[in-house]
């Protein structure tokens, strides 16, 4: 099994910053990309920012040039910087996970998600 520890959330004004950090851990063999999600009610979860295994890189069109995503491969951690956070910025932020486990001798790909971790921006 794959677990997805997320930790960084919490309430901070706006124009304030947080990092939000995002652990792997368990029976893995390798992690494509991790990613950070964000899901406010009645709304579809949406993209973040995302980094490969290579260390490319994509984002949200509506955090470009606030929030920064990096990883420590030997870590298997990712981590979001957000910076300048405005009030809609406020959800629950969830770390996602490509992971191939090794299972009975066979490879198996699958993604994986985090608890979700609250963030809110007051304005």
């Amino acid at each position: 099994q794959v677990q997805l520890v997320e930790s960084g959330g919490g309430l901070v004004q706006a124009g304030g910053s947080l990092r939000l950090s995002c652990a792997a851990s368990g029976s893995i063999f390798s992690i494509s990309a991790m990613g950070w999600y964000r899901q406010v009610p009645g709304k579809q979860r949406e993209l973040v920012a995302r980094i490969t295994d290579g260390g490319s890189t994509n984002y949200a069109d509506s955090v470009k040039g606030r929030f920064t995503i990096s990883g420590d491969n030997s870590k298997r951690t990712v981590y979001l910087q957000m910076n300048s956070l405005k009030p809609e910025d406020t959800a629950v932020y969830y770390c996602n996970a490509g992971v191939t486990i090794i299972e009975s001798g066979t490879w198996r790909f699958s993604e994986y998600w985090g608890q979700g971790t609250q963030v809110a921006v007051s304005s």
